[in-house]
């Protein structure tokens, strides 16, 4: 049998790996766990890490879709309802009763919402996970991809026909991820989010720069107040669809709460980590507002209507060919990064379940130390579970992400499935019931407002979503993939 504490060190082991030790220790933490050493700037980098990704690179053909009034609209409004509600869902970390921690998302909704809306948002943050790892995937193939077909239109000119395969990269970076999971916990991913972060300020520059340089040397193309306009090629109803579509994508660039409270369960627990973590929020949330203004709104004015789905795989830019080849290197480099982040609290929730239903199995507990080099200075701890689940995992991942590699669709769908729920609908009600506010209350009315909202704007993206995806399904192949 398992007791309580054994199956608190078991969940705890899953979560440090073999830094953690039993009471008695000097350098624990108030809960028994070794000291957290995260600070606002650590937070920043993972919060980074998660928000700018290949989200960034479709906003330019979202704001497209809306036009300048509705497109710079849609971008602050969801870039305070993010700030609001990640502030809202910081407060949920530590319980306002017992001041006890919730490590996990899920732990927060579970005691702060029940059983019920435990199981709910389970099934909703992990299939919302696993699905920005295919999109992720998919985006870093597309980029790979995009340098093989830079070189080539530079050397036989932009109207040859440079089709590339991405199934090869694909492989390829499932290979790589896969040894890259062997990294034991969240903790320990501090210096690859920092990294990936600094890769995504590399490429949003030279996306922005290049867009800019078109607008200033007078080659920008036609804009309108209302987006693309209806006519030859498309009808209202497109029009509209991809409206939906664009909300998706945009809230897809702005989703990192699934993730929120394990990132906050890195930091010092001085100052106080709602605290710190506001701070992250306000900084992580700025800083990328601000590029996504200059992507999306740059980007627009370089290629108005026209505007690619992609702003740096799409071709809109041929030359210079080194610096497009560039920043595809800093997508996929700052992808690989974000690949491990969000991938991290589903290799834990696994792993902490077969720990406690198999405590004494060595297959799932015990850790092989392999020495690098023949040297004892470098040691690697390997887990036999580790190593097996999150091979397959990955490789699971990668034949998904070859089934469908649709990118803005993808896109738009998995911000339609995350957004709402994981960003708005349990920061929301978790908060109302952790500071007991009182229904029909004017607080609770405009908590609830925010709430509907959102729903309904995550409602029309999913549809755009489901319509495009649609007509992709009819037109494709599996494992054909070329452009």
């Amino acid at each position: 049998m398992v007791n309580a504490d054994d199956m608190q060190f078991y969940l705890e082991e899953c979560e440090y790996g073999s830094e953690v030790q039993k009471p008695g220790n000097v350098l624990l933490d108030d809960d028994g766990k070794p000291k957290r050493t995260g600070n606002v700037w650590t937070a920043s980098a993972h919060i980074v890490t998660a928000i700018i990704g290949s989200g960034v690179l479709s906003l330019a053909w979202g704001v497209a879709q809306l036009g300048w009034i509705a497109g710079v609209t849609t971008l602050v409004v969801f870039s305070g309802i993010t700030l609001y509600t990640s502030s809202l869902l910081a407060d949920c970390y530590r319980s306002h009763e017992t001041g006890k921690r919730n490590y996990t998302y899920m732990e927060a909704v579970k005691n702060n919402l029940g059983g019920k809306m435990y199981i709910a948002c389970g099934m909703v943050q992990y299939a919302n996970l696993y699905g920005m790892i295919i999109g992720y995937t998919i985006t870093a193939s597309i980029s790979m991809a995009a340098i093989q077909k830079s070189d080539c239109y530079h050397k036989r000119g932009h109207e040859a026909p440079c089709s590339v395969s991405h199934n090869p990269y694909m492989i390829g970076l499932g290979i790589l991820e896969i040894f890259l999971s062997q990294i034991p916990n969240f903790h320990k991913l501090s210096i690859l989010s920092i990294i990936a972060a600094i890769m995504s300020f590399g490429y949003s520059s030279i996306g922005v720069g290049l867009a800019l340089a078109k607008v200033i040397s007078g080659n920008g193309e036609k804009t309108a107040l209302t987006g693309v306009e209806v006519g030859i090629g498309l009808s209202e109803a497109e029009k509209t669809w991809r409206m939906f579509r664009a909300f998706g994508d945009i809230a897809f660039a702005y989703t990192y709460s699934q993730i929120l409270i394990e990132i906050q369960d890195t930091l010092k627990a001085q100052p106080p980590e709602h605290k710190v973590m506001k701070k992250a929020n306000t900084m992580a949330i700025f800083t990328t507002t601000t590029f996504y203004m200059m992507c999306g709104c740059i980007g627009y004015a370089a290629f108005g209507n026209n505007a690619p789905g992609n702003l740096l795989t799409g071709f809109g830019f041929y030359e210079p060919f080194w610096l497009v080849d560039v920043a595809n290197i800093c997508i996929v480099v700052h992808l690989v990064g974000a690949y491990q982040v969000f991938s991290q609290p589903l290799f834990c929730a696994f792993e902490s379940w077969a720990i406690w239903m198999w405590p004494n199995s060595k297959f799932i507990t015990e850790e092989y130390l392999i020495s690098l080099g023949g040297s004892t200075k470098y040691r690697l701890s390997v887990n036999i579970l580790r190593l097996v689940w999150r091979t397959l995992f990955v490789i699971v991942a990668t034949i998904l992400s070859m089934v469908m590699p649709f990118f803005n669709d993808i896109l738009a769908f998995l911000g339609a499935l995350g957004y709402w729920p994981l960003t708005v609908y349990f920061p929301i009600h978790m908060y109302i019931a952790q500071k007991k506010i009182g229904s029909w209350s004017l607080r609770w009315i405009g908590l609830q407002l925010i709430n509907f909202i959102c729903l309904l704007v995550a409602v029309a993206a999913a549809c755009g979503s489901i319509q495009g995806l649609s007509k992709d399904l009819n037109a494709f192949k599996p494992f054909k993939v070329k452009d």
